[in-house]
């Protein structure tokens, strides 16, 4: 007979958000750029030792600021 494998629990990818405030997520914003000015000069020099920091860096940013614009949304309404 075959062995049945360990099936583990699979933790669920989603979690409950964190809310932050507009203040939080704007200085959360500045240090993003301020890492990815760092990576991209990294990158030109060839002192990057993972180029995927660009990418993922580039996301983040894109996250705050949908973040940040969905608190400004709420702060209108």
């Amino acid at each position: 007979m075959a062995e049945k494998k360990a099936v583990k629990a699979v933790k669920s990818t989603k979690e409950a958000p964190v809310v932050k405030s507009l203040e939080d997520l704007k200085k959360d914003l500045a240090a993003k750029l301020n890492d990815q000015l760092e990576a991209k000069r990294g990158h030109r020099a060839g002192e990057l030792q993972n180029p995927r920091v660009l990418t993922h860096t580039r996301k983040d940013i894109a996250r705050l600021k949908t973040a940040i614009r969905a608190e400004e949304l709420k702060e209108t309404k």
